[in-house]
C-alpha cells in the first residue's frame, strides 16, 4: 500500500511528464518551470559530491546550489534538512531509517553512495595485534567516525554474524574519531580497530603494518549504503524543482560510473581547487569508483530493510512496524523507467 506522501510523488511525477520527459536521453530538454531556483546544501572537506559535480557538468542549471559549510557526519546532515538548515542532505541507509521512524517529515529520493569492487572500507588493525577474529574484540576499542551510522552497524553485523553475545557485544568500545586521525590513533595504540576508506586506506597501507580484519563488502558485497533525502513539504510545494535536482544528480552519478577514472578525478581536481575553500585535493587520486549500486541512485527496498530489521532486533522498532517501500521514493528519477 502506497502511503499518502507515495501517491503526492507520484501524482506529481503524473503532473509534470508531459513538460519534463522521464527518459534519461530527454532529461537532457530544458525542464519545466522550477518553483525555487536554489539549492541548499552541506559539502565534505576536499571531496566533491555530487551536486557539485552536476553543477559543474551543466546539468543542474538553472538550479543553483548553495553551499552553507561541510560536514563530516551523515546522521547530522539529514537532521540538518528535518531543521530546514539545508534542503538536501545524505546519510547512511540505517540513520536514515532511525530517523523517519521518528516521524522526520522527509523522504529518501536518491542513492549516493555504497560498496563496490572498487569502493569498500575496511576494519584494520596492526599486524602485530592480538586481534585475530571476532571473539577478540570484547573489551577493545574501535574508531569510527560517528555512532549510529554506517561505521557502527558493520560493527555490529560483524559481532553478530560471528555470534558474540549481546552481553560481550556491549564490552566493545566504539571511539568517535575523525577519519583523518583514526590511522594515527590505531598505530599509537589509541584504538585496536580502526575503520579506513579511500585514500585514508590506501595511504595507510602504502606505510604498511596493518591489514584488515573485516571488510564491509565482505558483509554485504555490492550495496548501495546511503541516500539523500528531501523534506516531504519541499517536495509538494517544488515538484517541478525536486524532479530536476534528482534528474541531474542521477545524471552525475551516471557520468562518473561510465567517464574514465582519470576524466572524473582531473574534473574533480579542478571543482576543489576553483571553488577556493582551503582545503586539500590529495584525497582524489584515489578516487575508484561511485559506489553506487543502482542505475542512476535508483533506490530499491532491500536497502532499507535489512536495517528496518536491525531495529527490530534492538527493541527500537516493532515487526512490520514500517515498510521500506514508505521511506522512499524513485518518482522522481529518470533511470526508474529503464530499470531491468
Amino acid at each position: 500500500m502506497k502511503t499518502p506522501f507515495r501517491r503526492l510523488a507520484t501524482a506529481a511525477l503524473l503532473c509534470v511528464a508531459s513538460l519534463y520527459a522521464v527518459a534519461p536521453a530527454a532529461a537532457q530538454q530544458a525542464p519545466a518551470k522550477l518553483e525555487q531556483q536554489e539549492i541548499r546544501y552541506q559539502g565534505w572537506a576536499g571531496q566533491v559530491i555530487w551536486i557539485e559535480l552536476a553543477d559543474d557538468l551543466g546539468y543542474l542549471a538553472p538550479l543553483k546550489p548553495k553551499w552553507v559549510g561541510n560536514t563530516i557526519s551523515g546522521p547530522q546532515d539529514i537532521q540538518a534538512v528535518v531543521t530546514r538548515d539545508t534542503d538536501i542532505g545524505g546519510a547512511f541507509n540505517g540513520a536514515v531509517v532511525k530517523l523517519l521512524a521518528k516521524k522526520a517529515p522527509v523522504t529518501a529520493v536518491i542513492g549516493y553512495y555504497g560498496v563496490d569492487d572498487h569502493t569498500w572500507t575496511g576494519y584494520y588493525v596492526k599486524d602485530d595485534s592480538p586481534i585475530t577474529a571476532a571473539r577478540d574484540l570484547p573489551g577493545k576499542k574501535v574508531a569510527v567516525n560517528t555512532l549510529g551510522a554506517h561505521h557502527e552497524f558493520m560493527v555490529r553485523e560483524y559481532l553478530e554474524r560471528n555470534q558474540i553475545s549481546e552481553a560481550d557485544a556491549k564490552k566493545v568500545s566504539l571511539i568517535v574519531t575523525p577519519p583523518v586521525t583514526a590511522e594515527q590513533g590505531l598505530r599509537n595504540g589509541n584504538v585496536d580497530v580502526a575503520q579506513l576508506g579511500g585514500v585514508l586506506r590506501d595511504k595507510a597501507l602504502e606505510r604498511g603494518g596493518i591489514h584488515p580484519l573485516f571488510t564491509d563488502r565482505d558483509l554485504f558485497g555490492n550495496f548501495t549504503a546511503g541516500t539523500l533525502v528531501v523534506r516531504n513539504d519541499f517536495i509538494e510545494k517544488n515538484p517541478n524543482t525536486t524532479r530536476h535536482l534528482v534528474s541531474a544528480l542521477s545524471r552525475a552519478i551516471e557520468w562518473a560510473r561510465n567517464s574514465p577514472p582519470d576524466e572524473v578525478r582531473a574534473r574533480f581536481t579542478r571543482i576543489i581547487e576553483q571553488r577556493k575553500r582551503a582545503e586539500s585535493a590529495d584525497a582524489i587520486p584515489y578516487w575508484k569508483s561511485t559506489g553506487v549500486a543502482g542505475e542512476g541512485g535508483l533506490i530499491s527496498d532491500k536497502e532499507f530493510q535489512i536495517w528496518i530489521d536491525w531495529l527490530v532486533k534492538d527493541g527500537l522498532l516493532k515487526e512490520g512496524q514500517i515498510q521500506p517501500s514508505s521511506l522512499y521514493t524513485n518518482a522522481f528519477n529518470p533511470y526508474a523507467s529503464t530499470a531491468r
